[in-house]
């Protein structure tokens, strides 16, 4: 090596260091940190208000503050032991809460899944496939997302009741029906999120399957979805937190108390004298809270990642 080689080596890692970057002081960014913890302390208020109330003994909006004047785990102990104490007669009465929480438990699970794998053969079609009617059917389902929901309780309310006297298993007050209303709006947003994340995915991992031997049904099952795994995520989570506070379908569908989801058997709490439970009903919320929030904790990675990677492309 001559010494012009040896002087040029040398050289090459002092010109490819990146130049170190100078960290901001605390005197130029407050304002960010004092934005951000503004921020946080209005997103917390109501959680903080809510979980105050849980632990007071006073059962009314009004007796409710910034921290419990009388501190009990009541509220939670007879939520779990599916009663709560009316506070005019001092009794008893029967509210099956643990039913309700398993009933809602089971439809937002089977309804996110459905919604999952729904949302996707659709968006693959529009994505992978041409075909006539493809981009009326698109914009098709975008309107549809334009009606408001109260429009259609009237409707699915009658088209349940006329099928169920023919079909008893997709009836009123059975959970396969309230299930399948909620699949009926599962495509529409979820398909455009969905298609343009299949969009980003490039089509030549297809065309080297196929060349394979690979079925379609192989190609979609075995090498787009694990690709879309962070939108399936963002799809589910999304579908999932939608039914575990949906109230107005499930109260058209759901008749008896013990068939009630969470939202129509808290509601019984504070319906009366404007709020004479706000104690279980603060403490019922909480509890409600704890399978969304296990959910987000688990999916959270691949939150951000299905956010922008599926509005890259439309």
């Amino acid at each position: 090596m001559t010494t012009v080689d040896v002087t040029v080596s040398a050289a090459v890692p002092k010109v490819l260091e990146a130049p170190a970057k100078k960290r901001p002081k605390l005197a130029e960014t407050w304002w960010r940190h004092l934005t951000a913890i503004l921020a946080c302390l209005v997103a917390l208020f109501p959680v903080w208000f809510v979980a105050s109330a849980s632990f007071n003994a006073d059962q009314s909006v009004s007796g409710t503050s910034y921290l419990p004047t009388k501190f009990t785990l009541h509220n939670y102990g007879n939520l779990l032991h599916n009663t709560v104490i009316d506070p005019a007669s001092r009794s008893r009465i029967d509210a099956p809460f643990l039913r309700w929480f398993g009933n809602t438990l089971l439809i937002a699970i089977v309804t996110a899944i459905c919604t999952v794998l729904i949302s996707a053969m659709a968006a693959y079609a529009f994505s992978r496939f041409r075909f006539r009617g493809r981009r009326m059917g698109m914009l098709a389902l975008l309107l549809i997302q334009m009606f408001p929901q109260l429009l259609t309780v009237v409707a699915i309310y009658l088209i349940i009741l006329h099928v169920g006297s023919i079909f008893p298993a997709v009836g009123l007050n059975t959970y396969l029906a309230l299930i399948l209303v909620y699949l009926g709006g599962a495509m529409g947003t979820n398909t455009w999120l969905m298609k343009g994340f299949f969009d980003t995915i490039p089509k030549e991992l297809d065309e080297s399957a196929r060349v394979d031997g690979a079925t379609p049904a192989q190609i979609f099952w075995g090498v787009v979805l694990p690709l879309a795994l962070p939108v399936l995520a963002v799809i589910g989570l999304w579908s999932f937190i939608f039914t575990l506070n949906e109230f107005v379908l499930a109260s058209a569908v759901l008749q008896t108390t013990n068939h009630f989801t969470l939202p129509l058997g808290m509601n019984g709490f504070i319906s009366n004298n404007y709020g004479d439970l706000w104690g279980p009903f603060a403490a019922g919320a909480l509890l409600a809270a704890i399978p969304a929030t296990l959910l987000f904790a688990w999916l959270q990675r691949y939150i951000v990642s299905g956010l922008a990677q599926g509005a890259v492309k439309g």
